[in-house]
């Protein structure tokens, strides 16, 4: 018998994940949010939807969470009529939101009170990477459950790596989304000084990647800087400053060094504030230039 999936978050990357679990044959139960794309493709599959969070609990054995941040998974799953109200026992809670490790672990401590089991498994890649079911999958728990829950994991993601306890995935994430977005935010600021300085973009563009400045940020950043794409990297300004900060948090829950980091979030806080949450990272190469 296939699992029965349960999801909450049915945004670009939840709406990907939701289309594997069910061409891979997993009954699916969806909760109906202003947030989620248009369903009609996964109801017309089978999938069913309920407004109510305690239903979805009580008919899954397997609950994925999408969201936008900490606070959203918090109220999710503790509020008043959130999915711990209705959480079976033995029931699995898969968090691949991007969130702060420190409330991670107490939700984690919070599904396991009630009952139930929890696996952080944050995402890498894209919402096309998504659709395809190629997903990198950052996870953090108990690696006897992951074992278990991997069939499953295996439906949207390529890649699955354990990387350590309860939490772990999620530190794991910021990590790789401090550095990632951090090259980007560096590779903007220095096309933006190219642009003010007379240099060719094309130059620009040439001599990095034949040299030190080469590698997958430059590439998501080129089709920008050459012909104003943004395709190459659909994510948000808006987002890259709440991951950053969520880096921050991590950062200075551990006594870490985050000189640059800061540098990187004020400049990001800066283009939000001058264009808005509607704009995508790669367009930081024309705000910077102004």
């Amino acid at each position: 018998m296939k699992q029965r999936i349960g999801m909450v978050g049915i945004g670009f990357m939840g709406h990907g994940i939701a289309t594997n679990l069910q061409k891979h044959g997993h009954p699916l139960a969806l909760f109906d949010h202003p947030g989620n794309q248009p369903l009609d493709a996964l109801k017309a599959g089978g999938a069913t939807s309920t407004a109510s969070l305690r239903a979805l609990a009580e008919s899954s054995d397997i609950v994925i969470t999408v969201l936008t941040g900490s606070p959203q998974v918090e109220q999710v799953l503790t509020g008043p009529e959130g999915l711990l109200q209705g959480l079976r026992p033995g029931t699995v809670v898969i968090d691949c939101t991007t969130a702060v490790p420190s409330s991670t672990v107490r939700m984690a401590q919070a599904v396991q009170a009630a009952g139930g089991r929890f696996l952080d498994a944050p995402m890498t890649r894209t919402p096309k990477e998504a659709a395809e079911g190629r997903l990198n999958l950052l996870v953090g728990g108990d690696a006897a459950l992951l074992a278990e829950v991997r069939p499953v994991l295996a439906c949207f993601a390529e890649n699955i790596t354990h990387v350590g306890a309860e939490g772990a995935g999620h530190g794991m994430k910021l990590l790789h989304n401090y550095v990632s977005l951090g090259m980007v935010t560096l590779l903007a600021e220095a096309a933006a000084c190219a642009t003010r300085s007379g240099v060719a973009m094309e130059a620009f563009v040439d001599v990095l990647a034949k040299g030190g400045g080469g590698g997958i940020a430059l590439e998501r950043l080129k089709p920008f800087l050459l012909a104003g794409d943004t395709g190459g990297l659909r994510f948000s300004i808006a987002n890259a400053r709440k991951d950053l900060g969520y880096y921050g948090t991590m950062a200075a829950d551990a006594g870490a060094q985050r000189d640059i980091a800061q540098a990187v979030l004020g400049t990001l806080e800066q283009a939000l504030a001058d264009a808005g949450p509607q704009a995508l990272v790669p367009e930081l190469a024309r705000l910077l230039a102004r």
